[in-house]
C-alpha cells in the first residue's frame, strides 16, 4: 500500500490504559434495534452509548483487547441493516454537540451523532446551510457521511466531499485527526469508511452561505424527457420520478431565486389532487370510510390501496395510474429554504436497491442515464413484477472518495442515482415474506441485464447479498474490480487487526 503506511500518524493524544474487563463498561443488554423499514433487526449482546471521545476511546481499545466485535450504528435508517449486530453495538447519539461554527470559513464542527436536522438549525443564524441534503433529515452526520450519502444535483457532489476534517478512533492506533493536509489519502477513504476503519467522533464540515431554493415541480411524457433532458439537468437541483406503466414522469427542479420571482399560482388543493386515489381506494374496498379516505395523505393513500393487492400486477397498475393523475393534478411552484425543500417524502415502509451510474460530464453527458431507464421499464413492463411506483433518479457529480460508488477521477465526471423500490404496506409476516421475496426477484433481473451493462453498482446502505453462491461470488468479485478493497483491507488490518469493527454481513462484502 504504497504512501499508506501508519508509522508516521499521530496520535491526537496517549492511548489510555484501558480497563481489561468488558463488563467494567456497563453496556446496556435487552435492546432491540431495528432499522426504519424492519427489514433487518439485531438483539445486541452489549449496546454502548457513550457521551465523549473519551468514553469512545475507552470502549474501542476495551473491546479491542478483549478481541470482542464493537459495530458503530448511527440512526439505524440504512435499509440493508449496515450498523447492526448480535454483538456489541455503539451508538453515537449521546455525542451529538455542534462544537464550533466558523462563520468565516464557512464550515462547522460538530460531534458524529449529530442528526442533520440540529446541524442544519445550529448554522442556520450564522446564515450557512449544508450544500446537500439526501431525503431524511433523521440521519446521524456520522452515518449521513460514512456510508456516501448524496442528494441531487448534476454540478453538486455525494456529501462526502463536505468533510474537510474528521477524528477518528481506531482499536490499535488510537484516535487520529484526518484531513486533505495531514494523511490525506487515508483521509479520503475514510470519508467512507462503513465504519470499518474506526469510529468517527467528529467531522468539520464545508458549509455554503443559507438560501432558498425555487421548486418547480411538473409532468413530462417520456419522449418529452428524452427531447428535454440536458435542459433539466442544468437545474441546481433535479430528480425524476419515473411512474411505470404510464406515460408520466414526474420532475421536480430546484433553483436559487432569481432576481425576479416569477407570478407564483395558488398551490394545488390537496383534496383535488389526491381525488384519484382516494376514488379508486373506496372503490375497491369497503372497509375504508369515505371520511377516513379524506383525512389520508397521498402517502397513506398510495400504501392503503398497495395493501389490498401488492403482488397483483394488474392492481399495481392501476394504482401507478392514480398516482400518474395525482402528479399531473399536483403541478406547481413552492419557495422556501434549502433543507426544507431537498428532503421529501419517502412514502412507507418498504424494500429499496439503487444503483449509481457513470454518463458522462456535465459538459457532455453521454445518455447513458436514460438508457439505462429505458431499459429498466421495458423490462419490468414486459414482465409479471408488481412494480410500484416511482423509480427515482438522480445526479451527481464525482466524489474524491475511494470507496464512494460515484468515485471517479474527473472533477466534473456525472454520475446518476436510480432506485427500485416495493412497500410493505402491511404487518402481516407471511405478506411480508412474499412481496420481500418478489422485490429480490426484481433486484436480481437488474442486477444480471443491467448492471453489467451500463457498469452500475450500489449504494452501500442498499447492498443486499444473494443467498444463490454463485450470485454471491459474482457481487463480490464486482466489488472488488470496482473499489480499492485491497487497499481499504491493508489499512483495515493496521488500524484494526482483530476486526472488531465489522458485522458478519460487512465482513463478507469487503474482506480478502
Amino acid at each position: 500500500m504504497a504512501g499508506m503506511a501508519t508509522a508516521g500518524l499521530v496520535a491526537s493524544h496517549t492511548l489510555a490504559e484501558p480497563d481489561n474487563t468488558v463488563a467494567a463498561l456497563h453496556g446496556e443488554t435487552g435492546q432491540e434495534v431495528s432499522n426504519w423499514s424492519s427489514t433487518h433487526s439485531a438483539c445486541p449482546a452489549l449496546y454502548f452509548q457513550p457521551d465523549s471521545p473519551d468514553e469512545i476511546d475507552r470502549i474501542v481499545q476495551t473491546m479491542h483487547q478483549a478481541k470482542q466485535k464493537l459495530r458503530v450504528v448511527g440512526s439505524a435508517l440504512s435499509p440493508n441493516g449496515l450498523g447492526l449486530s448480535d454483538d456489541a453495538m455503539l451508538n453515537m447519539a449521546l455525542c451529538d454537540r455542534i462544537i464550533s461554527v466558523d462563520k468565516e470559513q464557512m464550515q462547522v464542527t460538530v460531534q458524529a451523532g449529530a442528526r442533520v436536522r440540529d446541524v442544519v438549525e445550529a448554522i442556520r443564524p450564522f446564515g450557512l446551510t449544508l450544500q446537500n441534503y439526501a431525503s431524511i433529515a433523521e440521519q446521524q452526520i456520522g452515518g449521513f457521511v460514512s456510508v456516501g450519502a448524496h442528494g441531487t444535483g448534476a454540478c453538486v457532489p455525494p456529501v462526502d466531499e463536505q468533510v474537510v476534517r474528521m477524528r477518528l478512533h481506531t482499536p490499535a492506533v488510537g484516535s487520529l485527526e484526518l484531513s486533505e493536509k495531514a494523511n490525506p489519502r487515508i483521509f479520503r477513504l475514510a470519508r467512507v469508511g462503513l465504519g470499518a476503519l474506526g469510529i468517527v467522533s467528529e467531522f468539520t464540515l464545508q458549509c455554503v452561505p443559507a438560501h432558498k431554493l425555487l421548486q418547480h415541480t411538473f409532468t413530462e411524457t417520456r419522449a418529452g424527457i428524452v427531447k428535454r433532458h440536458t435542459e433539466h439537468l442544468q437545474h441546481k437541483h433535479m430528480r425524476y420520478m419515473w411512474i411505470p406503466h404510464t406515460d408520466t414522469v414526474v420532475v421536480v427542479t430546484c433553483d436559487p431565486l432569481p432576481d425576479e420571482l416569477p407570478t407564483m399560482p395558488e398551490p394545488p388543493d390537496e383534496s383535488f389532487a389526491t381525488a384519484p386515489l382516494r376514488e379508486l381506494l373506496l372503490c375497491k374496498t369497503s372497509t375504508v370510510s369515505p371520511a377516513a379516505a379524506a383525512e389520508m395523505n397521498f402517502a397513506q393513500l398510495r400504501d392503503a390501496l398497495l395493501a389490498l393487492n401488492p403482488l397483483d400486477k394488474s392492481h399495481v397498475v392501476e394504482v401507478n395510474r392514480a398516482e400518474a393523475q395525482f402528479w399531473q393534478r399536483s403541478e406547481g411552484h413552492r419557495i422556501d429554504w434549502s433543507d426544507k425543500i431537498l428532503g421529501f417524502e419517502c412514502g412507507g415502509q418498504q424494500w429499496v436497491s439503487e444503483v449509481v451510474i457513470p454518463c458522462g460530464t456535465t459538459d457532455e453527458p453521454n445518455g447513458r442515464d436514460l438508457e439505462y431507464m429505458q431499459d429498466l421499464l421495458a423490462m419490468v413492463e414486459s414482465s409479471d413484477l408488481p412494480t410500484p411506483s416511482p423509480i427515482e433518479q438522480r445526479w451527481t457529480l464525482r466524489s474524491s472518495s475511494p470507496m464512494s460508488p460515484a468515485h471517479s477521477p474527473s472533477a466534473n465526471d456525472l454520475h446518476s442515482w436510480v432506485g427500485i423500490i416495493m412497500y410493505l404496506p402491511t404487518e402481516d409476516d407471511a405478506e411480508r415474506a412474499a412481496i420481500t421475496s418478489k422485490f429480490w426477484e426484481y433486484n436480481d433481473a437488474c442486477r444480471r441485464r443491467l448492471w453489467p451493462k451500463y457498469g452500475a453498482h450500489q449504494h452501500w446502505a442498499k447492498i443486499e447479498l444473494p443467498d444463490n453462491q454463485a450470485d454471491k461470488t459474482w457481487v463480490k468479485r464486482r466489488l472488488r474490480e470496482r473499489f480499492p478493497l485491497s487497499e481499504f483491507n491493508e489499512l483495515r488490518h493496521q488500524f484494526d487487526p482483530e476486526a472488531i469493527l465489522v458485522n458478519r454481513m460487512l465482513d463478507e462484502i469487503v474482506s480478502d
